[in-house]
């Protein structure tokens, strides 16, 4: 349609490179032919004679490529076709495995673009499984399209090759489970090893799980499925599915029980007592339906009917007691007798006595005609027919009587206690006010005794507080409860001109540490004014340079104009002092260190976080002629187009400053920044104290975390306390924790692993599963524990960490198997596999991970590098001057992939000495010559490459 086409297909008798098609005679003989042919038409045509002259054609371009062979699979025997297309292009082949194909095995087809004009050429070839398994090296069967035109060649990307395939065994298999309600369940699988890898997915009873129409269910990277809780209608057959082009494999089903553990419902009242007088019983029931026993759950335990045993009170009826002796004769002709109402007394409503109590008569047999007949009544005593009060009034004068001697005892002894505990308080008070000691600041040693906490870190110690260091190890395992406590407990706000400082020796650094280390470096008399005029006598030993300190967070040196490497052991901060660095003539002592106090890092915003260690360099205000390179670890993740880095440096005031932001380089910045996968490398001029602080650009942003879990080595008690850190992916981070545990008898439980943490604002998620339940049990409450995402990803909690408390019925057991679990909520986890002995003979943390004495920190002169002098010096007078081919310093910063912002080299005397610095500090301590003699070679620069291998 417009568009001419033809097909060629390229003869057996053809064989080696291929040539140009310009060059052949029948070509030529064709286009005279042609020529001729187009003149008689266009004489035909009328068009007269043709001009003298003719413009000429523009040059013709290089050719590009529209289509590129892709990846390709071989399925069981099935060949595979690759192709190609160019434009513009005269020829165009294959070449597999740095051989041409042959030109017979081609299939080419040409056509013109009808837009363009130029020559589209479209080539394919077929490979066959024979081809491909006859192929023998390290690498796999490529092909690569080659395209020429007047211009040049232009190659293609590389297509591999490759043979699928997917075995039949899966690595690891789902294990059927049995959890309880709301628990949450982890199924692992690993698929059979294949090419491509498999993709994996999850079945339940057959049918597809999609997370995103379920957010109860979790698939990792690892491929492994979690539960988040439990429910009943996770009661399933889970299968792993793992499938690619070749086949698809299924593992042996699991089962999944979700089972209900019986529950009590509430105690009914209490029924009243069975028996109506004396001994019997009362009861109250419950019953196993809160919920009910499900799917093999434990049923409840105890016991459904609770007894309790009563006594009824049995109702006693009053009984009169005799009838006293009558009484004599009165004035009133009558005499009483009287009974009472005891024989037995009424109780628990039992019924009053039915009569008279008092009975009167006649004692005069009829002389006197008065007679009366009392009756006693619960009412108040009455007066008889004459007036005159009953017989017992001379009783009840005497009980008035009693009760008021009574009441005034009383008073008299309530008077002679209030003037005892008045008397008592006034001498207190008189005393405290005598002794004016603690008015003049002669307070007396205080005894406070204090309870011993049950874990040492169940609170992140600070191990880094100026207003408060220990002398002798940060966490002593003998009884601390007579030393008194360093808090900022209230009792000390009365005293508010009161210093307390409490020096340690061994690991941190006291205020006259500090004074005494730099003025050290300056001369050493004034070192001793200033240790003669200190407060405390402090001992000299502990008052000299840095290099006294902990050799694990500082490193010191000399260094003369010959340069060398200050390098913080295992901590991965170093300094490179290039040689030229230091004036000729002068001596610096240099110091590196890494400064764990909390005072030091650097305020951070909610957005931002601490991505590197604070790392001091000096001396301060040190004149320098060329760059230093200050190298330390960071813990973003590999994808920097996520992060917007800054690099801070704290001022002489104390206040941070933003010094460059990581890709807005120019001339007026006083600093490069090289980020590599873990490390950065800060060239620069100045020395100071410096620390990365990253800012997330997206909700993929990640933080890399190193997870590290401890435990005691030996455990007497029935408690078992394991520590999860969760730090920056750094080595000091990580060494820092080693040194901690190191202190308290810790020990790892398992292989550090790391998590790339993103800033999606969930928590961090902390498990126990499968606790041994015959043996040991969780004191947690909870089914986990949550770290707040705020305090994970700022980073300014160096040693941030959770504890389990796990308990022992029995001090027999020794053995610890359990599995835990960190992940992030919605985003990326790691299991640990913990598997522990308790016994005293087992070991403590493997100091070699610290590796103290791994302890070179300072190498001078020439042996601190890599690249010997001479070669360095030659290296640079061939590559400084700019090269027409271009293989001068930029091609060589190109090549090292250092070229992300060449003009801050440029701006050097010696840009090639820049990078090759770089380069040192990059790959120090195992640089590796050869590999920067290929890059050389790659350069065409051979005349560079004899002394390389002369000073190898």
């Amino acid at each position: 349609m417009g568009k001419s086409r033809r097909s060629v297909r390229f003869g057996t008798g053809l064989r080696g490179l291929p040539f140009r098609m310009s060059t052949s005679p029948g070509l030529i003989l064709l286009l005279v032919i042609n020529i001729v042919t187009a003149q008689v038409d266009d004489d035909f045509l009328g068009l007269g004679e043709l001009p003298e002259t003719f413009p000429s054609d523009p040059p013709e371009p290089l050719p590009h490529f529209l289509m590129e062979p892709e990846e390709a699979y071989i399925v069981k025997n099935k060949p595979v076709n690759l192709y190609c297309k160019a434009t513009p292009a005269t020829q165009i082949y294959f070449k597999c495995n740095s051989e041409w194909v042959h030109q017979k095995d081609h299939t080419v087809e040409e056509r013109v673009d009808e837009t363009s004009g130029l020559v589209v050429r479209e080539a394919s070839i077929e490979i066959s499984r024979q081809q491909v398994e006859e192929l023998f090296g390290p690498e796999d069967f490529w092909c690569q399209c080659v395209a020429w035109s007047s211009a040049g060649t232009t190659k293609s990307r590389k297509a591999h090759v490759r043979i699928a395939y997917l075995r039949k065994t899966f690595d690891q298999e789902p294990l059927g489970k049995e959890v309880s309600l709301e628990q949450e369940v982890l199924l692992q699988c690993r698929p059979p090893e294949g090419i491509p890898a498999a993709e994996v997915e999850w079945w339940k009873n057959e049918e597809i799980i999609d997370p995103a129409d379920d957010r109860n269910f979790y698939i990792t990277i690892d491929h492994n499925l979690i539960i988040k809780q439990a429910r009943l209608s996770d009661t399933a057959n889970y299968t792993c599915v793992a499938k690619n082009i070749v086949a698809k494999r299924r593992s042996t089903t699991a089962t999944v029980i979700v089972y209900v553990n019986g529950g009590w419902s509430t105690w009914t009242e209490w029924s009243v007592c069975n028996s109506r007088c004396g001994r019997g019983f009362q009861k109250r029931t419950r019953s196993c339906t809160n919920p009910a026993p499900l799917n093999g759950g434990a049923p409840c335990d105890g016991a459904a009917i609770q007894k309790l045993p009563c006594t009824s009170l049995c109702t006693v009826d009053g009984e009169w007691t005799e009838w006293s002796k009558w009484s004599t004769c009165g004035t009133e002709c009558t005499h009483w007798r009287r009974r009472e109402c005891n024989n037995p007394v009424p109780k628990n409503g039992g019924k009053d006595c039915d009569g008279m109590v008092l009975l009167s008569q006649n004692c005069t047999d009829g002389l006197c005609m008065q007679s009366s007949l009392y009756q006693l009544s619960t009412e108040p005593k009455a007066r008889n027919d004459f007036g005159v009060s009953s017989a017992p009034s001379t009783d009840d004068v005497a009980l008035y009587v009693g009760i008021v001697i009574a009441v005034i005892m009383c008073l008299v002894i309530s008077v002679i206690v209030a003037l005892f505990v008045y008397r008592k308080t006034h001498r207190d008070f008189e005393s405290d006010i005598i002794d004016s000691s603690a008015l003049n600041g002669g307070f007396q040693s205080v005894n406070i005794k204090t309870a011993r906490s049950a874990d040492l870190l169940t609170a992140p110690p600070d191990l880094t507080n100026a207003a408060a260091m220990y002398r002798g190890p940060v966490y002593a395992l003998h009884d601390v409860s007579d030393k008194i406590p360093m808090t900022n407990s209230p009792l000390l706000d009365p005293l508010p001109n009161l210093k307390i400082k409490v020096y340690n020796s061994s690991t941190l650094v006291t205020p006259q540490d500090e004074l005494a280390d730099y003025a050290s470096k300056l001369s050493p008399k004034v070192t001793h004014s200033l240790l003669d005029n200190s407060e405390m006598a402090v001992s000299l030993r502990t008052q000299t340079l840095a290099r006294t300190r902990d050799p694990s967070c500082t490193a010191v040196g000399s260094f003369n104009s010959l340069g060398g490497h200050l390098i913080v052991p295992n901590s991965g901060v170093s300094l490179l002092v290039p040689a030229g660095a230091v004036p000729q003539g002068r001596v610096y002592e240099m110091y590196v260190t890494v400064q764990r106090k909390e005072s030091m890092r650097p305020p951070v915003e909610d957005v931002q976080t601490v991505l590197s260690p604070v790392v001091s360099c000096g001396p301060l205000g040190a004149l320098l002629t060329r760059p230093v390179i200050l190298t330390m670890h960071h813990c973003a993740a590999a994808n920097s187009e996520d992060w917007q880095i800054q690099l801070n440096s704290q001022m002489q005031q104390g206040q941070w400053e933003e010094v460059v932001v990581v890709g807005e380089e120019n001339f007026t910045t006083p600093c490069y920044i090289q980020m590599d996968e873990e490390s950065c490398h800060i060239l620069t001029e100045t020395l100071g104290t410096y620390c990365l602080v990253g800012q997330s650009i997206s909700k993929a942003t990640a933080k890399r975390l190193k997870l590290a879990i401890f435990g005691p080595v030996t455990s007497t008690a029935l408690e078992y306390h394991i520590r999860v850190y969760c730090l920056d992916d750094t080595q000091d981070a990580f060494k820092e924790v080693l040194q901690m545990e190191k202190q308290i008898g810790g020990k790892l439980l398992d292989e550090p692993k790391t998590l790339n943490f993103k800033d999606s604002t969930h928590n961090l998620r902390l498990s126990v599963h499968d606790i041994p339940h015959g043996e040991w049990k969780s004191k947690l409450l909870a089914k986990y524990q949550e770290i707040p995402f705020y305090q994970v990803w700022s980073g300014c909690q160096r040693t941030l960490h959770c504890t389990f408390t796990l308990e022992r019925f029995s001090a027999a057991t020794t053995e610890l198997d359990c599995k835990l679990c960190v992940r992030q909520v919605e985003g990326e986890g790691q299991i640990f596999q913990l598997n522990t002995t308790l016994s005293e003979d087992s070991q403590s943390i493997d100091t070699s991970l610290m590796d103290p004495a791994s302890s070179i920190t300072t190498l001078v002169g020439p042996n601190a590098f890599r690249i010997p002098l001479s070669i360095r010096q030659k290296l640079c007078g061939s590559l400084d001057a700019p090269q027409t081919r271009g293989n001068d310093w930029r091609m060589l910063a190109y090549k090292l992939n250092l070229d992300r912002y060449l003009n801050y080299f440029a701006t050097k005397s010696s840009p090639t000495g820049v990078i090759l610095d770089l380069w040192e500090a990059q790959h120090f301590p195992d640089g590796n010559l050869n590999q920067l003699a290929a890059v050389l070679e790659e350069m065409g620069r051979h005349e560079n490459l004899v002394p390389m291998a002369t000073e190898q």
